[in-house]
């Protein structure tokens, strides 16, 4: 049996080679010479599986350790018999964290609080569930959109997309990339999307970069449609728009999903499907040696005068969307190697916090966000 790997999905060398001949390719030159004789792919997204890699290959399973699946010709895979599974849900931690960092970036830029302002999520899967969280958690308003979950559920919880515009000083955005239907999404945020802002808020798309139009997201940032611009994932990857990016808040390189949480929980999800698959017997595998953060205990300064103040400290102490912001500035053209050789960044269970002084209620809410507080302990799932 062979098996073909995107070199950069980490942790997973070693799990598949007692099994299989095991070959490492740059997912993005990956070709169709390569995966002729192959049985199963564990890719990425920079690997287009589709007719002109596929044909004529005796694939029979791909695993992508990714959320998304539209690198994935899932029309043609199934008329070639070709079985396919993703990784929903592995990175949702992360893209929290990215975000929480991001927010209380803008506050502190903006000295303005993030209690009492409304955060409106479009897209409400495991991701945007768990910003949604973290946000009311923070004291946020929160508005809820998502079109297929309120079709199943009922209308209760969630709200139009046009209340989400008028209503909203944050509008954040985790959507699958679907080109057509009725919940297309491609081009969701366009002229028309602008035009109907009521508030001046600021967008944010950590999601997929054809979501945003980039010609009418740059009008309205030169018009004062908008009053900030975060971009994670852009139109073109990894040929980005320069013009946006000298004026977005924030510009990084599609790496809110990034932590090595993350990325061990894909990798765990292929392994595991592809042992499923092919009976390989390794269907509680685990992935091994997570790096520990450079500083896992976050000793709080004391200094903080609200809770928001105490939490800020310690979410960024974690993570600052900064670094990434000034590493794609300083080099633009380098975007495939500042996602494939990113740095080690955990998400908040890996660290510990302390603080002399440090109220209960700041101690709690830490712990509900994931942190090890000494006397405190998050029980949800």
């Amino acid at each position: 049996m062979k098996i073909v790997v995107d070199d950069k999905i980490p942790y997973i060398e070693g799990a598949l080679e007692p099994y299989a001949e095991v070959v490492y390719l740059e997912g993005r030159r990956t070709t169709a010479s390569d995966v002729r004789d192959a049985d199963a792919l564990i890719t990425r997204t920079r690997t287009r599986c589709d007719r002109s890699l596929l044909e004529g290959s005796r694939v029979k399973f791909i695993a992508t350790a990714t959320i998304g699946f539209d690198h994935i010709d899932t029309e043609f895979c199934r008329q070639a018999g070709v079985e396919w599974i993703n990784a929903p849900g592995c990175n949702a931690e992360s893209v929290n964290q990215y975000m929480a960092s991001c927010l209380f970036s803008l506050s502190g830029r903006s000295r303005q609080p993030l209690a009492g302002r409304t955060m409106g999520v479009v897209g409400v899967g495991q991701v945007g569930s768990r910003v949604a969280r973290t946000c009311k958690l923070l004291g946020m308003r929160v508005l809820l959109n998502d079109p297929p979950r309120s079709r199943r559920e009922g209308q209760a919880g969630f709200v139009s997309l046009d209340r989400i515009r008028a209503e909203s000083d944050f509008i954040s955005f985790h959507v699958p990339l679907n080109v057509s239907g009725e919940d297309r999404t491609l081009h969701m945020v366009e002229d028309g999307f602008c035009a109907g802002l009521g508030r001046r808020p600021v967008l944010l798309n950590t999601c997929r970069g054809e979501v945003f139009e980039t010609r009418a997201v740059s009008a309205a940032l030169r018009a004062g449609t908008l009053s900030g611009l975060v971009v994670d994932c852009w139109e073109n990857e990894p040929v980005i728009d320069l013009d946006l990016l000298g004026h977005v808040d924030f510009g990084t390189p599609h790496i809110a999903g990034y932590s090595r949480d993350g990325k061990a929980n894909g990798t765990r999800t292929s392994v595991r499907a592809i042992s499923r698959f092919f009976g390989l017997g390794i269907d509680d595998w685990e992935p091994e040696s997570l790096e520990a953060p450079a500083r896992p205990v976050i000793t709080l300064s004391g200094a903080a005068v609200s809770t928001e103040e105490w939490v800020s400290e310690a979410v960024l102490a974690t993570y600052r969307i900064e670094a990434d912001d000034r590493a794609l500035r300083a080099d633009p053209s380098a975007f495939e190697r500042l996602r494939g050789d990113y740095p080690v960044r955990r998400e908040f269970h890996a660290y510990a916090v302390q603080s002399e002084g440090m109220p209960g209620e700041v101690l709690q809410l830490l712990s509900s966000m994931g942190f090890r507080c000494p006397g405190f302990s998050n029980d949800e799932p």
